[in-house]
């Protein structure tokens, strides 16, 4: 277009048309010595100069963030990060050339499958140096951006809110580690208001979490059994409010439903789960569950 908004890419009906860039920046730099507040005056800073408080305020966390994790967890010899800013919005990216992050969580804390990692990276408070991080970074981040994306290795996890977090399995193993962050120009999102949604009610301990529970249904599965529900359960006891997201789920089996909403209920009373978005043959089994324990306890309930 002559107002340079729109740039057009592939020829006729291939063509698509996106929105031009109007700055952007990109660096790589070695990862011994460097330090996230350097990368991000040097190279994230001017972009969004101009934007809301509130919004530099978000890429100013996420940014520090991702680049801290490069920086202490990668073992790369390079951190690679830019930003491309159009009319709407801007794009910005961190990434390594090192294990893996999904590879190291595995391996960090011997789970069977690194699809396993992105579970647990959803459900926040996970680190492997907790003497340097308290695992709250990328829980906290992949929430304050529009879209958040980290792809390594064959796995890819999205989170953009519609639905909430999406598995992909890529067709071919890529090295390293590459988070990808979306934010809108004009963004409303407050980052305080995100820390204060997962937190106690007049405090201030990250203590609440959202776990899409489909994250623990890999392809072809279904959730029936009780080793799949303390693949999922893994961890709450670190929370004090854990909101179950069964969106993705159509159905849940007898033996998980008692595992998680009477075996582990029982084991950790102060832990409270709250489903949500269930269809009716998950509230159904839920339901079939808690009519249960009632009916075993004394007296009758």
């Amino acid at each position: 277009m002559r107002d340079g908004k729109l740039v057009a890419t592939g020829q006729t009906r291939a063509r698509v048309y996106r929105l031009a860039a109007i700055q952007e920046a990109a660096r790589s730099y070695p990862r011994a010595g460097l330090r996230e507040d350097v990368v991000w005056n040097e190279v994230f800073a001017p972009i969004v100069a101009d934007l809301p408080q509130s919004v530099r305020d978000i890429w100013h966390y996420g940014v520090t963030e991702m680049v801290n994790n490069a920086i202490d967890h990668s073992g790369s010899e390079q951190v690679h990060v830019g930003i491309q800013r159009n009319a709407l919005d801007a794009d910005g990216w961190v990434a390594d050339d090192g294990e893996g992050i999904f590879l190291k969580i595995q391996r960090a804390f011997n789970l069977y499958d690194p699809r396993e990692s992105i579970l647990e990276l959803a459900k926040g408070k996970l680190t492997t140096d907790p003497a340097k991080h308290t695992g709250e970074g990328i829980f906290f981040t992949s929430r304050a951006f529009d879209v958040f994306d980290i792809r390594s290795g064959r796995l890819h996890f999205m989170h953009d809110g519609h639905p909430p977090d999406v598995l992909f399995e890529r067709p071919q193993d890529a090295p390293g580690t590459l988070v990808l962050m979306r934010l809108a120009n004009d963004s409303a999102r407050i980052l305080n208001d995100i820390f204060a949604e997962f937190a106690a009610p007049d405090e201030f301990r990250f203590d609440r979490t959202v776990v899409p529970v489909k994250l623990a249904q890999y392809e072809g599965e279904k959730l029936v059994s009780r080793s799949q529900a303390k693949r999922l359960y893994n961890r709450f006891e670190r929370f004090r409010h854990v909101v179950l997201d069964f969106d993705g789920v159509s159905e849940i089996g007898q033996a998980f439903a008692d595992e998680l909403f009477r075996v582990f209920k029982n084991t950790h009373p102060t832990v409270v789960l709250v489903p949500t978005n269930m269809t009716e043959a998950v509230a159904r089994m839920v339901r079939r569950i808690e009519a249960d324990i009632e009916a075993s306890a004394p007296n009758g309930g």
